[in-house]
């Protein structure tokens, strides 16, 4: 058996139907059919189980199935590999960034690598962190940028800024004064954040929490110069990262520092464990490494 007959077992796999997979790879029903009664005469053990109305992977078909994946990644990472020698310092980037980082940080951070690597292009993909894992894991995207901490079972991981979430407020608000503010403080405010799912409202709610309250959220949206907007109409106060907090320049909007506690706003960048990793992207990590040690 060769590669090409491997791949069509694992098209009829996915399928689950032999007439869907002989159309799906342009051969007929019949000698598609022929193909893997070969192969099955071949390795002693049959793989499909045809009794039924519909085909059905046997236990030696599950254990085949599995392994040929594996070796049908690694013919495709030998290609890859080759690829890098052959063509140098050229490639794509698939990468996941949740709206806020990519709006206001890390697509500076972008145009920096491709000053130096102008061969190496991005694909940008839009997505809040959770989503961002779960491509990067499914291997839909190359690499994703998240809020940590992350789960580094799945993923490996570069730790890239580290900072903090500050205290937006109306510049008339009683605590405007204050050097700094502690969380508590704020338990009888209107809370103006992020919509459920974003990773900086998880981690001002579970903050609030930790100090004994649910904060009254009065406005959402995705869009920080809202949220900022919000906070000049005198509307309610806003916790969101420092990045964004330097980019408002409304004089009616004042940044406090938080404290007890301090709620940490760190990114990370993630990859799949044990999976190839091309020269872009080895490239992009190091560069990426780089200019964190640099920065914080």
């Amino acid at each position: 058996m060769d590669l090409r007959q491997l791949t069509y077992l694992l098209e009829i796999a996915k399928h689950m139907n032999f007439t869907k997979a002989a159309e799906a790879l342009h051969l007929t029903q019949p000698t598609l059919s022929k193909m893997v009664k070969n192969i099955e005469e071949e390795l002693g053990a049959t793989l499909f189980d045809r009794s039924g109305k519909y085909v059905q992977l046997t236990d030696s078909g599950e254990i085949a199935v599995q392994q040929i994946q594996v070796i049908v990644q690694a013919v495709q990472d030998l290609h890859h590999l080759l690829d890098d020698v052959s063509n140098l310092k050229k490639g794509t980037i698939t990468i996941g960034l949740p709206p806020v980082v990519g709006s206001v940080f890390f697509t500076r951070v972008i145009a920096k690598f491709q000053i130096k690597h102008p061969n190496i292009h991005f694909q940008l993909v839009e997505e809040g962190a959770k989503n961002v894992e779960s491509l990067v894991q499914n291997r839909k995207l190359d690499l994703g940028v998240v809020v940590g901490p992350v789960d580094t079972s799945n993923f490996e991981t570069l730790p890239f800024l580290f900072q903090k979430l500050a205290l937006i407020i109306h510049r008339s608000h009683p605590l405007a004064e204050q050097p700094s503010v502690s969380l508590l403080q704020l338990r009888n405010e209107p809370f103006i954040l992020f919509p459920s799912g974003y990773a900086v409202r998880n981690h001002v709610i579970h903050a609030c929490r930790s100090v004994g309250f649910d904060p009254s959220v009065v406005y959402e949206s995705s869009q920080w110069d809202l949220l900022a907007e919000m906070v000049a109409s005198n509307a309610g106060i806003s916790i969101i990262p420092e990045t964004i907090c330097s980019k408002i320049t409304c004089p009616e909007v004042l940044t406090l520092p938080l404290t007890e506690p301090s709620i940490p706003w760190n990114l990370v960048i993630i990859w799949p464990k044990d999976h190839y990793v091309s020269y872009a992207m080895r490239e992009f990590i190091s560069f990426s490494q780089e200019l964190s040690e640099t920065e914080n």
